[in-house]
């Protein structure tokens, strides 16, 4: 589905910058990695070099640039980035065609839930009696929906997601391939007669809300008991771990292996960046920011970023930071100040 420059106006609101012979776009690509009939991005000004230097056709740029390259077209965005994500968006649904039908070797239990005119399950899919899927719902090869689970319309479950009992998934969820949506919590007690750890039953389940996406490999635990809930419009990367009765809000952003213990309240718009570890039954307020590799041992307030482990306030953990780049020279100088004093308690009891 080829664009032409009046849909990119269309499709991102901006204003052509020069005049332009017609041409029709074929793709997106890079600005160092476009050919002519592709349409690149200017979003962050380390990239203006190989703007510079673009085979682009078409290039979507902010305001006030202070130079231009030659023979590309160009048109002016507030935000290049957003504006590029709707055409991003154009040429995958139109390479993502869905077709949908039921695969020969899928195994679909009588008693599920589901218009075959309307849903696309992949080869050797399955899925489990009493589940109900949603129109427009695209389950892909080798998934498992189990038993009593409810999705939403317009779900995609890239290959090999598993999607345990009863667990509810909202409108519009994505699922990266091999994520599993509702295995059992981490739940084991000691059991002093037999010195061995007893299996604690997780009867709960996972709730995750519209618009979520969920990264490959991701583990989402159901809870001991109630509910594991996943707030609309999160994001979660790749290898991320959510612990057994953990609730994120809304619009919350995880990035790749982080991880949060069970029974923990994360708020509204946080950012956990990666490799962050958060303990469980602790709350973490709106809008906090966890830089990459935070410890989180306490609850945490909204409203500013953190970083260090255990978490502090970025303002402080990046002093405690300097303070111990420091301590090499500060031991350096110790030393040296002992060495003194030695030196001089050795003078004055030589003159006494």
């Amino acid at each position: 589905m080829d664009l032409s420059l009046d849909d990119v106006l269309k499709l991102t609101g901006g204003k052509v910058l020069n005049a332009a012979p017609e041409t029709s776009l074929s793709g997106v690509a890079t600005l160092s990695e476009a050919c002519p009939g592709e349409i690149a991005f200017l979003g962050n000004e380390k990239y203006f070099q190989d703007f510079l230097t673009t085979k682009a056709s078409v290039v979507l740029v902010p305001p006030g640039l202070p130079q231009y390259p030659e023979g590309v077209c160009f048109v002016e965005v507030e935000n290049p980035s957003l504006s590029f994500n709707a055409l991003v968006d154009h040429f995958m649904k139109a390479a993502n065609d869905f077709a949908p039908g039921i695969h020969p070797s899928a195994v679909v239990d009588p008693t599920a839930k589901l218009n075959p005119e309307k849903v696309r399950v992949g080869a050797n899919a399955v899925i489990e009696a009493g589940a109900e899927i949603g129109d427009g719902c695209d389950i892909g090869a080798g998934c498992i929906v189990c038993k009593s689970v409810v999705m939403g319309e317009n779900c995609k479950l890239y290959p090999r997601v598993v999607v345990r009992e009863r667990c509810i998934l909202g409108k519009h969820v994505v699922v990266q391939p091999g994520a599993v949506i509702g295995s059992d919590g981490f739940g084991f007690l000691l059991n002093k007669e037999t010195g061995r750890y007893d299996t604690i039953d997780q009867v709960g389940i996972v709730v995750v809300g519209d618009n979520v996406d969920i990264g490959a490999n991701a583990c989402i635990d159901r809870a001991r008991f109630g509910r594991t809930v996943i707030g609309e419009g999160c994001k979660l990367d790749n290898l991320v771990q959510i612990g057994h009765n953990v609730s994120l809000d809304s619009h919350t952003v995880m990035c790749a292996q982080s991880g949060i213990a069970g029974s923990t309240h994360v708020g509204k718009y946080v950012t956990l960046a990666a490799q962050v570890g958060v303990s469980g039954h602790i709350t973490i307020g709106d809008q906090a920011i966890l830089a990459a590799r935070t410890g989180v041992m306490s609850s945490l307030e909204g409203g500013q970023p953190y970083w260090g482990s255990p978490a502090a306030t970025y303002k402080d953990a990046s002093k405690q930071y300097a303070a111990i780049r420091r301590l090499p020279e500060a031991m350096k100088e110790m030393r040296d100040l002992r060495k003194m004093v030695k030196d001089l308690q050795k003078q004055l009891e030589e003159k006494s």
